[in-house]
């Protein structure tokens, strides 16, 4: 299956596990960044889902599936061990709603990959699930090379990037933009020197707001 790679904006939209287990809390945990409402179906949860749901960062429906349980839900996680009940959510998804299943059987409309998450800054790593443990291996290596200063980075450059646009047009604002990935940015950020890539950006401003 060739899957086609996408950031989605869930913030705000119904989402929902059906299983309380380790796979269920695993969805969770890579969900909590965003703003969705996340909601787990399930009679038994694991100790960390129930942290989360003590947090009121997760809703939990103390019980066994139903179909009306999917009502108004943008994306269904089925990850409990029991194929019929995975068999039984994908029986009541709708032909709009987005399904994944841990097993692998049946109807996949996604799959999660690894992520490493910097602010703003994401990177991905799949294997479309041939290799699990190549996926870990070269998310550990990106994680390593993009550090969490790459968050600070991102943003700077966010901001920077914003306030050239307000005041440059055509070539002069292309060449602006391009002075932005000037590796001493990166470089006075990764040492703590935020101060230094302020004032640089003023000299590339040039006095103009």
């Amino acid at each position: 299956m060739n899957y086609f790679p996408l950031l989605m904006n869930i913030d705000y939209k119904k989402v929902v596990i059906v299983g309380g287990g380790h796979v269920a809390r695993q969805k969770v945990e890579a969900l909590l960044p965003t703003k969705a409402l996340l909601t787990v179906i399930s009679p038994a949860v694991t100790d960390q889902l129930q942290h989360y749901i003590n947090e009121g960062l997760v809703t939990w429906i103390e019980k066994t599936f139903e179909p009306s349980d999917l009502d108004d839900a943008a994306l269904i996680f089925a990850v409990t061990e029991k194929e019929e009940v995975n068999n039984a959510v994908e029986e009541a998804t709708q032909h709009w709603q987005l399904l994944s299943r841990a097993d692998a059987k049946g109807r996949v409309d996604f799959i999660n990959p690894a992520v490493v998450r910097r602010g703003d800054f994401i990177v991905t790593v799949s294997t479309s699930g041939a290799s699990p443990g190549l996926t870990r291996q070269v998310k550990s290596q990106v994680a390593e090379q993009y550090g969490e200063h790459y968050a600070q980075y991102v943003a700077f450059l966010k901001e920077a990037r914003q306030r050239i646009l307000k005041v440059f047009t055509g070539d002069e604002k292309k060449q602006r933009l391009a002075e932005l990935l000037n590796p001493r940015v990166l470089q006075w950020i990764e040492q703590g020197e935020k101060q230094k890539c302020d004032a640089w950006l003023e000299r590339c401003l040039g006095g103009k707001q």
